[in-house]
């Protein structure tokens, strides 16, 4: 088994540092953005959250007043989430986003910081599309957050892209272009001489490519931003929001 295989790579281990309260992916300026678009898309509405991990934007929007139930995979993930959040305050089900089914009718689904790429073949993400659509009600919402390729930045010949330098932590990217795969390979430096590395394998998909399987789906793109502010999604954008809305009934 590889060690970016899924099973291995949201561990314990990776569940129990997976949370920085105050900083990275948790700094205010980061996250309060995120939970501030998502409690205004959801409105009176319930939300569901695919792949909702340790809670990082599902607990604080439920703080919000807005019902959250979240699917997740691992359950490393869900456990550090219960030290956060019981069971009544936000319910789990625990199952693969592309087909897990949780019971009632939600205004908004949502997906956060690229985790639809964690679904390693095109056919499992249109089916999480698919998925979100069946827990709908009509006109409701499916929010993406998601990564642009960096493909521009990679000469030919070459498989991989440096993408942060920082004093302890070292990022990069490899691609697989034949299978639209890339594998994201972090390196944590301490004082000593070892390094912590952690890998995760994905799949990239262009912007154009989730509007048609949300068009498969059943979905129309309502919007797209830059990022969760609103900014303008540009040819130069390294990521976007995209909101995608069902019909409404009638």
């Amino acid at each position: 088994m590889s060690d970016t295989d899924s099973t291995r790579v949201w561990d314990t281990e990776t569940a129990a540092r997976y949370d920085t309260p105050g900083e990275g992916m948790l700094a205010p300026e980061a996250l309060d953005p995120c939970v501030d678009r998502l409690a205004e898309l959801a409105g009176d509405g319930a939300a569901l959250e695919f792949a909702v991990g340790t809670g990082r934007v599902a607990v604080p929007l439920a703080a919000r007043g807005v019902p959250v139930t979240g699917i997740e995979l691992s359950e490393a993930m869900v456990a550090q989430l219960r030290t956060k959040a019981d069971e009544a305050a936000l319910p789990v089900v625990v199952g693969d986003m592309a087909t897990a089914t949780v019971p009632g009718e939600f205004a908004l689904v949502y997906l956060v910081y690229n985790t639809i790429s964690n679904l390693l073949t095109q056919q499992e993400q249109v089916e999480c599309f698919r998925n979100a659509a069946g827990h709908l009600a009509p006109g409701g919402r499916f929010v993406v957050e998601l990564g642009v390729p960096e493909l521009r930045r990679l000469p030919p010949g070459q498989e991989g892209l440096l993408f942060t330098a920082d004093p302890g932590y070292i990022g990069a990217d490899t691609y697989d272009v034949v299978n639209q795969h890339l594998v994201s390979h972090h390196f944590l430096f301490g004082e000593g001489r070892q390094a912590r590395v952690f890998r995760v394998k994905q799949r990239y998909a262009w912007p154009s490519e989730l509007d048609l399987m949300a068009r498969i789906a059943g979905f129309e793109l309502e919007s797209r931003h830059a990022d969760w502010q609103g900014a303008e999604f540009t040819g130069d954008s390294r990521s976007h929001v995209s909101v995608y809305r069902l019909p409404a009934s009638g």
